[in-house]
Formats: structure tokens, sequence, C-alpha cells
């Protein structure tokens, strides 16, 4: 079964650092990404990175969160610095790959809380 686990949310007071790990099974997925959500707002992309590191971040979070990818444990992770009371969201691991009907297929993670007090 093809799934997402992710792990490593919490509470954590403003400036300080978390890091989230996502575990992917199947070895399928060519692109593996963070998303967020916030109360009230929509789902948000903040990190993604395919099989070849290539990453996209979303300027919010640019030079405070990294992305990272172990191809061989199919494990994705987003190290988050410097946090602030405005990345406070539920944060979803998301895959993407093409099945062999080419279409391209999206699988979510079941969330995990991120929390920032100032």
């Amino acid at each position: 079964q093809v799934q997402l686990v992710e792990s490593g949310g919490g509470l954590v007071q403003s400036g300080g650092s978390l890091r989230l790990s996502c575990a992917a099974s199947g070895n399928l997925f060519s692109t593996l990404g963070w998303y967020r959500q916030a109360p009230g707002k929509q789902r948000e992309m903040v990190a993604t990175i395919t099989r070849e590191s290539a990453t996209t971040y979303a300027n919010s979070v640019k030079g405070r969160f990294t992305i990272s990818r172990d191809n061989a444990k199919d494990t994705v992770y987003l190290q988050m610095n410097s946090l602030k009371p405005e990345d406070t969201a539920v944060y979803y691991c998301n895959g993407k790959y093409v099945d062999v009907f080419r279409s391209l297929i999206n699988i979510w993670g079941q969330g995990t809380q991120v929390t920032v007090s100032s």
C-alpha cells in the first residue's frame, strides 16, 4: 500500500527549530514535498524536492527551512529553523508519481501539528 507517514511535529518557542520526517512506501514518488494549512487558510506549498534533489521553496520560508531527501530510505525531511508564530499550521507530506496509466497520482500524509509560541 502506498502511503506517507509524518513525524516530528510539536510545540516550540519562536526562534526555535523542529525537524519533520516523512517515510514513504513503495519507492514510487518522483516528487516529495511539504504543505501546510493554518486555521481558516488554504493549504499552501512549503517546499518540494525531486528524486534528483531539485528543490522549490515558498518565499515565506526561504533561508529558514531546508528540505532534503534520502532516496535509499524513501524519506523526506523538513528542517525548520528560526520558527515564527505564523509558521503554526498542520504540516502535510505530499508525494507525486505517474502510474502505469500515465496518470499523475497525489498521495497525502495524515498531517502533523506544528505550533510556534511567541
